[in-house]
């Protein structure tokens, strides 16, 4: 972490990008056209994120925003209610709050459907950003959908400059959606652009390759979610150049066999450290990596070495894949350390 002992911060950790409302099928294993209802929670990358960390017991923000509408009231009663501080939210009159609607058939097909047409929180702007404290919390957490359309763009570079100027530790979750992007291969032109400003980076295998060597040769669009992609190419190269850029650390998520920590040392090659995941029976994989990034950064934020930070968010990720949604699922901190105990330890 870059901060020093004798700075005091107001927050733990300000999350910045997507929120939605979630609506999860309550019909598990059946085709989409066959979903009979649908359960509502919330939703969005930075925002599970937000909540996760809340629950381990870390004061954390959100910045996002949402329109002027019930959805926004929904998203803002649940965040309030979580005790996640949204002061510094803004409502977006003419703009939506988003929605996602999710379809769950395990243990590999998760379709789900954006509703991000006019979308709030990509109407966040460098005045937002302004009135945001970003040097009184010790992580700012950044993500790369927040980087796929202005004004969102230049707000999401302005908090990563601040925060890079004020010592707190900038931390970007790749979160690649393909189709939030209007050219695709600008994903990895923006990503790389803020890499300067970054201090850890989370993401998986594919998302690393997007950020370094994607072209529109080497992406093909996956079919259980119309964001999921896979992206041809050298992982090693892709993992090397993007540590290269500024990052010291890089946290590949992989799934149920937990991630991959790659660590950059000065004049050394990049070490990398396997750090096993836990084995459950899967419900649904989406919000376990958002999970997983609380987790990491609840570890970091308690001085924990890379590897026990790492082996907690495995946990984090694993009990959330047994649930039914993201955000409204995120383990406590209680629940966590029952799990780890129950599976033999860190």
């Amino acid at each position: 972490m870059n901060q020093t002992n004798q700075k005091r911060y107001s927050l733990d950790l300000i999350t910045m990008g997507r929120s939605s409302l979630d609506l999860y099928a309550n019909d598990i294993g059946v085709p989409f056209v066959n979903i009979r209802s649908f359960a509502a929670y919330v939703g969005g990358c930075p925002t599970n994120i937000s909540v996760g960390a809340r629950r381990l017991g870390l004061h954390s923000a959100v910045l996002t925003a949402v329109g002027d509408d019930p959805v926004g009231d929904f998203i803002l009663y649940f965040l309030q209610q979580e005790g996640v501080v949204t002061t510094f939210i803004p409502r977006k009159p003419g703009y939506r709050s988003s929605a996602v609607v999710l379809g769950i058939e395990p243990p590999d097909r998760f379709p789900l459907v954006y509703y991000r047409a006019r979308a709030a929180d990509l109407q966040l702007t460098i005045d937002d950003v302004v009135v945001t404290p970003i040097d009184e919390t010790r992580v700012l957490l950044i993500t790369g959908t927040g980087l796929s359309q202005e004004p969102s763009r230049s707000a999401t570079f302005f908090a990563a400059e601040r925060a890079h100027e004020a010592g707190v530790t900038v931390v970007l979750d790749l979160d690649f959606r393909p189709d939030q992007w209007e050219e695709v291969r600008a994903f990895g032109i923006n990503v790389r652009a803020v890499l300067p400003l970054v201090d850890v980076v989370i993401g998986t295998e594919e998302e690393i390759k997007a950020t370094i060597l994607m072209n529109p040769a080497h992406l093909h669009v996956g079919h259980s979610q119309i964001s999921d992609a896979h992206v041809e190419g050298n992982l090693v190269t892709a993992s090397t150049s993007l540590l290269r850029r500024g990052p010291k650390v890089l946290v590949q998520k992989r799934g149920a066999a937990g991630c991959r920590l790659h660590l950059a040392h000065e004049g050394a090659p990049v070490e990398q450290i396997d750090v096993p995941g836990f084995a459950v029976t899967v419900q649904n994989v989406l919000g376990a990596g958002d999970a997983f990034a609380a987790g990491l950064l609840y570890g970091l934020l308690q001085g924990w070495e890379w590897y026990q930070a790492a082996r907690f968010a495995n946990a984090c990720g694993a009990l959330l894949v047994t649930r039914h949604g993201c955000a409204n699922f995120m383990p406590t901190i209680a629940e966590v350390q029952a799990f780890i105990e129950e599976q033999g330890g860190f």
